[in-house]
């Protein structure tokens, strides 16, 4: 099993904690000097993006459908549920991690990380109302889908939370988000990446 990456994306950090919680064994590569947009690897991602994975003869694209892929192959329903309304739930907040993470705090972070041009004021806003929403959703439940362990569902959605003071976002507010980031960072093969966020260590 081969994972495409780059060590600052939030996308590919997703996959890389996927295969670790689940302990498969993987190389990784990093495309440099332009090699994501060259035919060999378009041939893997038209986009030219990553992450990227091969497994086998099997060739995967996009951060969402890679978790889909490890998690229904290797992981279980534990983290690929069976029942039908909890799998609809999840597969509503991939959704939700292609869209309101990746146009709100992502492409803030973007923003002020990289130097993207973006409407600053639209993406704040955005980003603001996921946190509001987000934090709201965890007040009475531990995991972003109802019940007693995570899903490919915080997979999906957490990095680019995690990352979201790299963006200007203040987190403080959210107590119920900052528990959920902890109880992420505390389960058995997360995998640290820089700029994450990290509880205040109390003295």
């Amino acid at each position: 099993m081969k994972l495409y990456h780059f060590p600052l994306s939030g996308n590919a950090h997703k996959v890389r904690l996927m295969l670790s919680m689940l302990s498969l064994p993987h190389e990784v590569a990093v495309p440099t000097g332009g090699a994501h947009k060259q035919p060999e690897f378009l041939a893997m991602n038209p986009f030219g993006q990553v992450p990227v994975l091969v497994d086998g003869e099997v060739v995967v694209r996009d951060s969402q459908a890679i978790l889909v892929y490890l998690a229904a192959r290797y992981g279980g329903p534990a983290w690929w549920p069976e029942d039908p309304a909890r799998l609809a739930a999840v597969q509503g907040w991939l959704s939700t991690a292609a869209n309101e993470v990746s146009h709100g705090p992502a492409l803030l972070r973007m923003h002020r990380k990289f130097g993207r041009s973006i409407d600053l004021e639209a993406t704040t806003q955005r980003s603001l109302a996921l946190l509001y929403l987000l934090d709201d959703q965890l007040r009475t439940q531990p995991w972003l889908v109802p019940g007693d362990q995570p899903s490919i569902a915080d997979l999906a959605v957490y990095p680019y939370i995690a990352l979201a003071p790299e963006g200007g976002l203040e987190l403080s507010p959210h107590v119920h988000l900052m528990a959920w980031l902890s109880r992420m960072q505390a389960l058995p093969g997360h995998v640290d990446m820089p700029g994450l966020w990290r509880p205040i260590a109390k003295e």
